[in-house]
């Protein structure tokens, strides 16, 4: 790995193209890589792209290396892979980038969601990938931005501290170590039991979607989605949503971090509630909601969070019924089966293993494929 790492982001959403242009402008070799190449024609034209920001924060204009749609190309530029697209789509990237692979790359997930570096290292090791890769995972994205243009991106808000957590967890130092010249917030994140338990996404994303289905019908989102969105009650089924979550880490031994402690760590926004900590929460004014009920705070929270999540607490015996809830809600709505979508313990080849086995596997990187 070279002194300074060279960085090939996956993915050209409003997550990709922010985190692409802070790290060109922070002075890094960036590739952006996206899979239709006319969805980047003008970056590539333009060769980067314009920041904007708040206050005090990253813009300009970002110089990258190279915009492509080719995998190879972006593999081999990479010391480290930067994978921002929907965690729905983490089996389909790992199965394209398996064969370009090359000993010592980091891998990192932006978030993993729930259980993401496992079901990436199974897809590497059915893939027969030989390579002796690293795979991490962030506990929720670090940015909170969106898409101004073709060639724009605006950045609402940097997180101050954010946990990361390598599998297996041997490897998070070295991971750590590599990226803080461009990212200091990441924090260890201990294991990717923690940080796929710790997903924030699960409790704010599908829940409050759901809950304003008529209002984002009838407006086309034209509300501010977390200011708006989040009354008294939205929020209370939020915390049964967060509890819940909260106890399955538990039953893992993990203690989870709960919804008020997660907006205070991130972004030292408190409140003597849910409800009130996210109005206290300055970058969330401005987030303006879904425009369809088609949007991955469903097709992606709902499959690669929550059903893992639900899935866990079944295995070692906690109840999830608002949870369970809320999954059926959306497989109504979406009319299709988020059960069998989504992350089960079976397709990430851990539905046997005890907690010790799966907590030595996180870990340490005992196989847990042997036993499935």
């Amino acid at each position: 790995m070279s002194a300074t790492p060279r960085y090939s982001i996956i993915g050209a959403g409003n997550g990709g193209r922010a985190m692409a242009a802070h790290l060109a402008l922070m002075g890094f070799s960036v590739m952006l890589y996206n899979r239709t190449p006319e969805h980047v024609a003008a970056l590539k034209a333009r060769g980067g792209l314009d920041l904007e920001s708040y206050e005090g924060g990253p813009r300009g204009f970002a110089e990258l290396t190279a915009v492509t749609s080719d995998m190879q190309l972006a593999v081999d530029h990479a010391d480290v892979l930067m994978v921002v697209v929907p965690s729905s789509a983490h089996a389909d990237v790992a199965r394209t980038m398996a064969p370009h692979l090359r000993n010592g790359q980091i891998i990192v997930l932006h978030p993993g969601r729930t259980c993401g570096a496992i079901e990436v290292q199974k897809i590497l090791c059915d893939s027969s990938c030989p390579a002796d890769v690293t795979i991490a995972e962030a506990g929720t994205f670090i940015y909170a931005s969106r898409l101004e243009g073709p060639a724009q991106a605006r950045i609402f808000r940097i997180k101050e501290a954010l946990p990361l957590a390598a599998l297996p967890a041997t490897r998070t130092t070295h991971v750590l170590d590599v990226l803080r010249s461009a990212y200091p917030q990441f924090i260890d994140g201990i294991n990717v039991l923690h940080t796929g338990l710790d997903n924030m996404g699960a409790v704010f994303h599908p829940a409050l979607t759901l809950l304003n289905a008529g209002r984002i019908e009838s407006t086309g989102g034209d509300f501010e989605f977390y200011i708006d969105g989040v009354t008294p009650s939205v929020a209370r089924v939020l915390e049964v949503i967060d509890r819940e979550r909260v106890t399955v880490a538990s039953s893992l031994g993990i203690r989870a971090q709960t919804a008020q402690e997660w907006l205070k760590m991130a972004y030292d926004a408190t409140g003597t509630d849910l409800n009130e900590a996210i109005h206290n929460q300055p970058g969330y004014y401005g987030i303006k909601a879904p425009a369809t009920l088609n949007h991955r705070y469903l097709f992606e929270d709902i499959p690669m969070s929550l059903v893992p999540i639900a899935a866990l607490g079944q295995r070692y015996g906690v109840s999830t019924a608002g949870i369970d809830a809320i999954i059926r809600l959306a497989c109504i709505i979406h009319r299709t089966d988020y059960w069998r979508r989504g992350r089960t313990l079976e397709k990430l080849g851990i539905a046997q293993l005890s907690v010790s086995e799966l907590t030595r596997y996180v870990n340490e990187g005992v196989n847990a494929y042997e036993r499935s």
